[in-house]
């Protein structure tokens, strides 16, 4: 059961990805998101929506993986939130000027 609700977050997480990739911020905080300039909000969704479709993506990747092996998914899950988590601070130091 817990294996089936690592794929259930990761495709809600991947498809907040995919909302905020597409340019709709609205499911950012609003703290996250208030000193974002509206010519800025496409691009500070794309970078913050990469990042969460990575971190969604390698959910839904360690699910499948564990049917095989679960040591592998540390191998999968750590560099991949990492990764994501990169790609979200970067846009919020660069567009929102800060983390909050």
């Amino acid at each position: 059961m817990g294996n089936l609700m690592l794929l259930i977050i990761g495709i809600a997480i991947s498809v907040l990805g995919i909302v905020n990739i597409k340019g709709n911020i609205s499911t950012i905080h609003s703290y996250n998101r208030r000193k974002v300039s509206e010519e800025d909000v496409p691009k500070y969704g794309k970078l913050v929506g990469t990042g969460t479709l990575i971190i969604g993506v390698s959910l839904i990747i360690s699910y499948f993986t564990t049917f095989w092996s679960t040591t592998i998914m540390a191998f999968i899950e750590i560099p991949a939130i990492v990764i994501g988590l990169v790609f979200i601070l970067y846009a919020q130091l660069k567009y929102n000027h800060g983390i909050f």
